[in-house]
């Protein structure tokens, strides 16, 4: 009897191990899933960042002159300076 106890304990050890590693937490389809998740937000943070450094260098653009202020009231605002003919060309 002593004899056959022995592997039945191994076998069982065996399959409570091999059970945790497909369904218990940090299984491997668990594992996947959050590396996943740690991909797409690595992704959402280089994009955030790169905003970012656009956003930071917009506001040393504005602090440091008043060039940046007139392009932009040009662009969105269609601004004409006193004595100017406004022309669009190909948009």
């Amino acid at each position: 009897m002593g004899s056959r106890l022995i592997p039945v304990i191994l076998i069982a050890l065996l399959a409570l191990f091999h059970g945790q590693l497909w369904l218990g937490r940090g299984s491997i389809p668990n594992v996947t899933e959050l590396q996943q998740k740690l991909d797409a937000q690595k992704a959402a943070n280089l994009l955030a960042s790169q905003t970012n450094q656009r956003l930071a260098a917009e506001v040393r653009d504005l602090q440091e002159g008043l060039e940046m202020v007139e392009e932009k009231a040009r662009l969105e605002l269609g601004m004409v300076k006193p004595n100017e003919i406004y022309v669009q060309v190909g948009r």
